[in-house]
């Protein structure tokens, strides 16, 4: 039985596994999908549609340009997922142990999901910071661009130029987004794994795709609403008067909900869910087939 071997585990590698398989899965992931998230950021840039903008950079920039910032990409996911994936195991695993071994509640996950999001994204801000502006920086005119040449080379120069604490600039949006996405997409993935494989009688890879799907709808179902709100105040603009449409993320929700109602946070949900859920998926499959290798090679 797996639960008599688990006492004769000793050394480093049991604590550090759910960390290490964790940003693996996250920086494979990355490599899938970071085509489809710098062109996210050229079309948010206001560059055009989808396929103006890949045909721009492909005409302009080469087919390199599509991988431009993937060294901040890893480096946030090193960091980043890294802490969350590995924070939310150790949380689940001793929250079972305390459950005498029987499964958690789905608001336990959810709890350990809102710890696991807030430490990932405190930890991986900064990389996060480095990223955006390595992929925003070919959208400068020249005389403005900081030429970046990897996301080690963004940090030393944002340290230098700019101070310590701009490495986290932005960060308690992020921080508050990041605890929602994952708060969806680490409860609905364990919730779904145990409804897959229990109720319906899924197997193995029918069970992570699946589970992994659901996990990608939820985590932008939980986010959107406040990446809206971080929209909406990153973008505002003062009227004639100097004035500001909101003075806070609080105030903006409020007003927000009033005169749109709940549905106006879920505005161009399609479209975030298609940026957001290949990232989850993906990471979850992984992280899946990480898991096997390591089973099969006695790890």
């Amino acid at each position: 039985m797996g639960e008599v071997k688990k006492p004769q585990s000793r050394g480093v590698w049991p604590t550090v596994k759910p960390f290490v398989n964790g940003g693996a899965s996250g920086m494979l992931a990355t490599c899938v999908i970071q085509p489809i998230d710098m062109i996210k950021v050229r079309i948010q840039l206001g560059q055009g549609s989808a396929t103006e903008v890949t045909k721009t950079m492909l005409k302009n920039e080469g087919f390199g340009a599509f991988y431009k910032g993937l060294s901040a990409g890893l480096l946030r996911q090193a960091t980043y997922t890294t802490a969350r994936l590995g924070t939310f195991k150790i949380l689940t695993s001793k929250a079972i142990e305390a459950n005498d071994g029987k499964p958690l509640p789905l608001y336990q996950k959810a709890l350990c999901g809102l710890t696991a999001g807030a430490i990932g994204a405190t930890v991986g801000s900064p990389a996060d910071l480095a990223l955006i502006r390595m992929q925003a920086d070919a959208t400068l005119p020249a005389a403005q661009r900081r030429n970046y040449s990897n996301a080690f080379h963004a940090l030393f120069r944002i340290v230098s130029d700019e101070g310590v604490l701009a490495l986290w600039k932005g960060a308690g949006p992020t921080v508050v987004r990041a605890m929602a996405l994952n708060m969806g997409m680490l409860a609905s993935y364990d919730q779904s794994v145990e409804f897959c494989k229990d109720s319906l009688g899924f197997g193995e890879m029918s069970t992570v795709l699946g589970a992994s799907t659901v996990s990608g709808f939820f985590a932008a179902a939980c986010s959107l609403p406040f990446d809206y709100v971080k929209t909406q105040i990153q973008k505002m603009q003062p009227d004639a008067q100097g004035k500001y449409p909101y003075t806070g993320s609080m105030d903006c929700a409020l007003k927000t909900l009033k005169l749109g109602g709940p549905f106006k946070f879920y505005t161009g949900f399609p479209v975030y869910c298609v940026r957001i859920a290949p990232h989850v998926m993906m990471t979850w499959i992984f992280l899946n087939q990480i898991q096997k290798l390591e089973k099969s090679v006695g790890l």
